[in-house]
This record gives structure tokens, sequence and C-alpha cells, in this order.
């Protein structure tokens, strides 16, 4: 069927009464055809003279067939011969010749219907892509002098400030203003658990508010938005090729001229070896070998299955960015990883307590949490979200004490909290065992004496674990981790995790150089999953790029291959799932396009298949591999 219909970049829209219009033509040709038939078999002599018979199914052919005639006409006028128009304009006016005028008409009639099927597939599969991503709304409300105004998004300007109000889609990326908020993240990750977002985090454009009003600061004009960059994404992958699409393409091309040259053939020899030659009759199967040769089945339901592909991980939070990468997710053996932000959440937190005796967990940490009340580090912060605890009073003459930690006042108590550094500093006794502690640590001491320490760090994503087990499941031979934190550390969480070979301590650089050993052996197809802008060199040099694409940098993004919206790495395995449900579809599309096709060419040459059986091979064969393709969901 035909490759050439362009639906790129159409609006996604709902069918229409007026869609059914498309099929009229059809439905008229199927009611003429059916109504010579049976005049055929009930009542002949209707049909005398033959040309009555002649403009009866002329009738039923025109509706249907003049659309194609004039696209041959066109085609050839391009110099593209041997397309599938002029096989099917050939072979119906060859039928017409030899006066089989009602196997010309179902031809024309069954490749018409195909063709509308085909869009129809086509069309749904660009309409539920388009449905869930653009969700981008038209007007945000900027607050002029205190009050919203309704003002359209392209003309919103970066630090506007916009209100949201509950239920109302976000439509540009931004900041929040108010101290937290819920928001459906559905549409940009294909979660359906709402994530909670504090003041000053980013909101995206797409997201939904969900628990109450809230304002914002508009950090990226409407058409750099996150949600414009995904759509851009899905938008452009069909258009990169998968060498599977590549090859088909090309085979097209070279097969399809050699069926013509074996058609003419089919009528020719025989004049030479057989005798009676009767010219009708290998007319007849040559027209069966032109119907045959459509590659129809081949050249569109193969895109189809890529793009269902691409749909199908869009729908899970995945974007691909060609369906050239399903293929290679397919082939994917090695898997390397970078630790925080991917593996880990990529936030401290406080992950145990040690206080001294005589001290309670709850009085250690609510002095540490008055303390750290003053500093806007980061461990500071992980101490304050803590939910356990709170600050004992207020802390007064606090002293910051550069790289050591603070010093100050708590309901009348000299305070330290810090590290080591700052104990040693002010001769303040500690266990050996705090300088063994391989996690960042907060050290306290309260009147001059040891408290207790605390320890912050960085916490496993709660699907990691379970990433490592399935992908070891799906035959991946090896994986890697890759960071720059602490050697101790980083072995630790590989140990957690299940993963027998990591790397710390490393930098950008030292990340390159291990990148560049794992593709050192020949069969290894390498893929880097990583967040940070360090890791934009990897995942260039990597066989796929995946990059975590909720909170992971723009650079990270651009170089990546494969973007998972819900920053979970559990999607790996999905990604590679869906892949490989890719290929089977593709791979079952060739074999049954090439069988069948194979079979029919065959009995009709031998003269053992009519049109009948030759429509069923190409335009059969061709709607029940969309069928198929079009189950990627």
């Amino acid at each position: 069927m035909s490759s050439d219909h362009d639906h790129a970049g159409t609006p996604a829209q709902e069918p229409s009464i007026s869609a059914w219009r498309a099929y009229l033509p059809a439905i008229a040709s199927f009611v003429l055809l059916l109504g010579g038939i049976a005049i055929d078999q009930l009542a002949p002599k209707f049909f005398q003279p033959e040309w009555k018979r002649l403009a009866w199914y002329l009738a039923a052919y025109l509706p249907v067939g003049l659309p194609v005639l004039v696209k041959a006409i066109k085609a050839i006028a391009k110099r593209d011969v041997f397309s599938e128009f002029f096989l099917m304009s050939l072979a119906t006016i060859g039928a017409f010749f030899i006066q089989e005028y009602p196997e010309g008409v179902a031809v024309m009639l069954f490749y018409a219907v195909g063709e509308l099927f085909q869009d129809a597939a086509v069309d749904r599969a660009k309409r539920n892509i388009q449905a869930l991503l653009d969700v981008r709304p038209d007007t945000a409300n900027v607050m002029r002098d205190g009050v919203p105004v309704e003002t359209p998004a392209a003309e919103v300007k970066v630090g506007d400030i916009i209100r949201i109000r509950v239920g109302d889609r976000v439509p540009l990326d931004g900041k929040l203003l108010s101290d937290q908020a819920s928001f459906d993240t559905a549409a940009l990750t294909g979660e359906s658990v709402p994530r909670t977002i504090v003041k000053e985090a980013p909101v995206l454009a797409g997201m939904i508010a969900t628990d109450k009003v809230v304002d914002m600061e508009v950090t990226k004009p409407f058409g750099e938005s996150s949600l414009a960059r995904i759509l851009d994404l899905v938008q452009n992958a069909a258009k990169s090729k998968s060498p599977t699409e590549l090859f088909i393409r090309r085979f097209a091309r070279i097969y399809t001229p050699i069926v013509v040259a074996l058609a003419v053939g089919i009528v020719l020899v025989p004049l030479l070896i057989v005798e009676p030659y009767v010219f009708n009759t290998w007319l007849y199967r040559a027209l069966i070998f032109l119907v045959i040769s459509c590659p129809c089945a081949l050249v569109i339901s193969i895109p189809l299955g890529y793009f269902g592909g691409i749909g199908a991980a869009s729908r899970k939070g995945i974007l691909l960015k060609g369906g050239n990468y399903l293929d290679v997710l397919t082939k994917v053996n090695t898997i390397v990883m970078d630790k925080t932000g991917t593996l880990t959440e990529g936030v401290f937190a406080v992950q145990e307590m040690k206080p001294a005796a005589g001290i309670s967990e709850s009085r250690l940490l609510g002095v540490i949490k008055a303390m750290e009340t003053h500093s806007t580090h980061p461990i500071a912060q992980a101490v304050m979200k803590h939910p356990q605890g709170d600050a004992v009073g207020e802390a007064t003459n606090v002293e910051e004490i550069s790289a050591h930690g603070m010093r100050g006042t708590v309901n009348g108590e000299e305070v330290l909290v810090g590290n080591a550094r700052l104990l040693r500093k002010f001769n303040v006794p500690y266990p050996a065992e705090v300088d063994a502690v391989e996690d960042t640590i907060v050290v306290c001491a309260i009147g001059g004496a040891y408290a207790g320490y605390l320890t912050v760090a960085d916490k496993i994503k709660d699907d990691a674990k379970e990433t490592i087990s399935l992908l070891k499941a799906q035959g991946i031979r090896e994986i890697v981790m890759l960071s720059g934190d602490k050697t101790a550390i980083t072995q630790r969480v590989a140990a957690t995790l299940g993963i027998t070979k990591a790397f710390g301590d490393l930098l950008p650089e030292d990340k390159v150089t291990r990148m560049q050993e794992a593709k050192k052996d020949p069969t290894a197809v390498v893929a880097f999953v990583g967040d940070g802008i360090n890791d934009a060199p990897v995942l260039a040099l990597s066989d796929v790029g995946i990059a975590m694409g909720g909170l992971g940098s723009d650079a990270a993004i651009e170089t990546a291959d494969v973007v998972l919206q819900n920053d979970r790495p559990s999607s790996i395995v999905e990604a590679i799932r869906i892949g490989k449900a890719t290929k089977r579809v593709v791979t079952q599309n060739i074999i049954l396009a090439f069988g069948v096709k194979a079979i029919v060419l065959v009995l009709g040459a031998g003269g053992l298949a009519t049109l009948w059986e030759a429509v069923f091979a190409d335009v059969g064969v061709a709607l029940l591999a969309i069928l198929n393709a079009s189950r990627m969901r």
C-alpha cells in the first residue's frame, strides 16, 4: 500500500462523521460490483450487448480506480515508474482487456479499502501519541497588579508570574512560588501517582495542579518547555528509520521491477515453447504476478510497527529519538550506569543516628536542627527535611567555621555541629568510630561533651534493586556502575543492588575511559544510563545513550538517544521489552508477507491461482500485517 501519505505534523483530531466520506467511493464500487456479479449469474441477458457489461463494471471501477490512475501518472512524471499505483493500474487494465471485469474491479476495490485501513491505522497511532502528549494549554493566567489576566501562552515572558488553579494544566516551565503543591505528572512520566513539589522546585508544562491554587514564576518561553521538547522528540522519532525499514524500502525498489520483468516473461516466453499458445491465459497469469508483486504489507506495516513501538514507549514515559534505537535496544548486552540520580535519588537524606550515652535521638536531632536552621548547605537541608524531631529551641550567636561546621548556643548551652575536625579544633574528645564512618557525617557536641552523630547519604531508588535483577533475567551479561562519589560508598551501593563491577572517585574523563574499556569487546553492545551534565560525553560514546529526563540535565537529555521521563531505573527494562516486542512484530510481518507472496507467486505462475488469491496475497496480507503492527501498545 501507499507509503506516500505524509501524516507527520498533522494535528490530532478525533474522527468525525465527515471522515466517512472517504469510504463512499469504495461503498459505491462495492455495491456496483456485487450487482454486476449477481446479474452475471442470474440475468446474463441484461448485459447484452457486451458494451453494457463493460459500462457497468467501468462505473464500479472508476470511483476507486480513477484516483489510483492519476497517482500512477504523477509518479511516472516523477520517473517513479514501478510504483504500486502503476502496478495496480496495469493489472486492472489488463483484467479489463481480457474481459475479467469483476476481478479487475475487485483488485482495485480491495486495494482502495486497504489504503483506507492503512490511513486509519497510521492516523490512530499518531492520534494516540498526540492525545497523550499534546496537552499544552493555549493560554496562561498571568498576574498583573495582583489580578490573573488570561494571556496567550506564547506571549508569556520569562520572569512572569502565572497562577495555576486546581485542575489546570501548567502551560509553561517554571519554579513554584507557593510553599508546596501536588501535581499530576502522567502526561510527562506515565506515572499515575501525583508528585509533591516544594517551593522553588521546578514545575513543568503538562503537569496538572491537583490540590490547591498555586503561583509559579516562568523560567522558559512557551516553545522551549519540557513538553515542547517531548513533542518534538516523538514527532521526529518516526523520521529516523531503522535499518530494517531502510532495507525493506531498498529491497522493494529492486524486486518490484524484477517481478514486472518476470511478468512480461510469463506472457512472452511461452510463445516460444508452448503449443497451443493462448495469449489471454498467459496474460492472466502475468497479471496475477503483478498484483502479488506490490510490497504493500512490508512498506507500510514495518514503519507502522516501529511507530507503534515509539507510541507504546511514550505512554510509559520513555521517549525514543528514532525507531532505529528500538533495534539497538534489542541487542544491548552490556549496561553501564551512573550512580547518583540514576540508581539513587540524587538528594541527601538522614540515614542513621548514633547518640552518645545519656542522649536521646530526639534531643540529638532537635539540637542539630536548631543549628542547621541557620545554614543553606545541602546537608543542612537534608537534616531539616528529616520527618522526626523538631528543633529544641532557637540557636543564637551562631558562627560558621569554614570547612568545619557551626558553633552557637541552644538553650544556654554551647553547641558544635559539623565534622570531626570541628570537635578536634575545640578539643572535644569523641569515639574512634566517628573517624571510621564512610558516609557523610554530622557530629554534635553539647556543653563541651560529645553528643553523637548522624549520617547523611543519597537514597537508593525504590525500584533500583529489582531493575538490576530484571536486567540480568533479560540476558544482560554485564552491568557496571560508575560514580564520582567515594569508592567505599559506590561499592556499598553496588553490593546492595547486586552489581559486581563498580568504580568510584571518577572524574568525567575517567568515566569515558571506563566506557572505552567496555567497548573494547567487539561483541559488546553497550548502553549507558546517566543524568548529569558530566554524563554527556559517555552518553555520546555508547551504542545507545539513556538519560534520566525528569531531573536530568539538558545536556544529558540532548545527547541521549532514549529519555526516561519518570526517572525510574525500571523504565530501562520496559524500554528493552518494548524494543523486543517491536522486533517480534516486524519479523512476523516480514515472514507473513514473504511467505504468502512466495506461495501465491508460484501458484500464479503455474496457473493454479486466480486474481482473487492474488488480491488476498497483496491486500489481505497487508491488512493482516497492519493489524499485527497495531497490537503494539
